[in-house]
């Protein structure tokens, strides 16, 4: 009788690990552009008008500590492979041909995968090898893609108005009158409305809500075509709002397909908000850390939906990072993890709520490659953070991390030593991994 019991044991858990085509949720991951944690009503803004996003929240999984990058393409390369920066980020605005992503590992499993908004990861500004070439999204398992930025540098085209957009290796007619966050956003709503058959995965890494802040078409001053390109912080409100509108636009289409309940619909943020703006919440004035390692350069929104599965809805607490992405999406999709490589860990317990939390901290490497902003590497969590030169901060009550701790309580002291082993671990790490072509690492 036992051996028969075992053997169910071992058939369930082969089941769930290469689940029928049939039973694999959706998947939709919208990552908005510089976009900080502050901006969001659910997470105490008192500025902008987020009602679908905050909806969301309040219906299914708002996290308090999710880390991203403090700047964009450190921030799209780990989340799409997985991996710590110093592994695979090798130049700004490039992700190297020989990485695995997600969307490799879903097409494999089943999905028909689709991309739009920003790509950015042909290393056009830097001329990287053979960045003209338009196969590849197809090349890291993309089926189809509207992008911005594939092969033309920014100075070729806007993302805004009268967009300059490459769709599936044609680039789209120009139009005055188009606005590119409404192209992609369509673009997806048709894709989903074609595939709503079978399992899809949508990766929408938005253009919004980057600088320059211009009017968006539900500003009045879009209705006078030379004042669509007027730069004005005072237009981040007007971005912000119709953000949350295209979010509205897709979980609309979802609803409609009758797949809403089987998707796993996951929003967040690349990095910190633009310096420039400045956001009111319900807590404090919060000036936005774009680029810069302090909280409120990678401290992101993290919003998760999957009605047919999300029993409990409540504020997360667990600390993530966006290494940990990867391995949760190849979990719902039952991926087993031996065909990929990550330094993340699955969170998809968090969401089914069979957890609390997945880990105590969480480590950061931060190589800009941009600007003068400087290399770092620190371990937090969710009060506490340790930089690599030692300095030690309370980053709930010193949210500018302007006084480094001196006079530490015994648990202080203790949680230090202990972050302070992370941090030596990793620099061993890293140094040993320098020839490790196995993890096709690039510092």
């Amino acid at each position: 009788m036992k051996y028969l019991i075992v053997l169910v044991l071992i058939i369930g858990f082969i089941s769930c690990k290469n689940k029928p085509v049939s039973q694999l949720p959706n998947i939709v991951l919208i990552m908005a552009d510089d976009m900080g944690y502050e901006c969001i009503g659910a997470n105490g803004s008192t500025e902008y008008q987020t009602p679908n996003i905050d909806r969301l929240a309040e219906d299914g999984l708002r996290f308090e500590h999710c880390y991203s990058q403090p700047l964009c393409t450190p921030s799209r390369v780990k989340i799409m492979t997985g991996k710590f920066n110093y592994r695979n980020y090798e130049d700004f605005g490039y992700l190297n041909p020989n990485q695995q992503t997600f969307g490799n590992l879903l097409h494999d499993a089943g999905y028909s995968t689709c991309i739009a908004g920003k790509w950015q990861l042909n290393g056009i500004n830097r001329n990287n090898p053979d960045n003209q070439d338009v196969n590849r999204p197809y090349h890291f398992g993309f089926d189809e893609y509207c992008l911005w930025q594939l092969n033309h540098p920014r100075k070729d085209g806007k993302r805004f108005a009268n967009p300059l957009i490459t769709q599936n290796g044609k680039d789209l007619p120009r139009d005055k009158n188009s606005y590119g966050p409404q192209i992609f956003a369509n673009y997806i709503s048709d894709f989903i409305e074609r595939k709503a058959g079978q399992p899809f995965f949508v990766y929408y890494p938005m253009v919004l809500v980057h600088d320059p802040f211009v009017p968006t078409p539900d500003s009045p001053e879009w209705k006078n075509p030379e004042r669509r390109y007027k730069k004005d912080t005072a237009y981040f409100a007007d971005m912000m709002a119709f953000t949350d509108k295209i979010i509205g636009q897709i979980e609309a289409k979802l609803k409609k397909k009758g797949v809403w309940e089987n998707t796993l619909f996951i929003f967040t943020g690349d990095n910190g908000t633009h310096p420039t703006i400045i956001s009111s919440t319900n807590y404090a004035k919060v000036i936005g850390g774009k680029g810069f390692t302090k909280n409120t350069g990678n401290h992101v929104p993290m919003v998760i939906s999957w009605p047919g599965f999300i029993k409990d809805k409540r504020v997360v607490k667990s600390v993530i990072s966006f290494a940990d992405v990867l391995p949760t999406i190849c979990d719902a999709a039952g991926i087993n993890p031996d065909k990929y490589k990550t330094d993340g860990k699955s969170f998809l317990n968090l969401i089914l709520g069979k957890e609390d939390k997945i880990q105590d901290e969480v480590f950061i490497h931060y190589t800009p490659r941009w600007g003068n902003k400087k290399h770092n590497r620190w371990v937090m969590n969710d009060e506490y953070k340790l930089y690599r030169d030692g300095r030690f901060f309370n980053t709930v009550k010193d949210t500018l991390e302007k006084a480094p701790l001196s006079n530490l309580t015994d648990s202080e002291i203790e949680l230090k030593l202990y972050f302070q082993e992370i941090l030596d671990r990793k620099e061993a790490e890293i140094n040993f991994s320098l020839n490790d072509t196995t993890f096709n690492v690039k510092y």
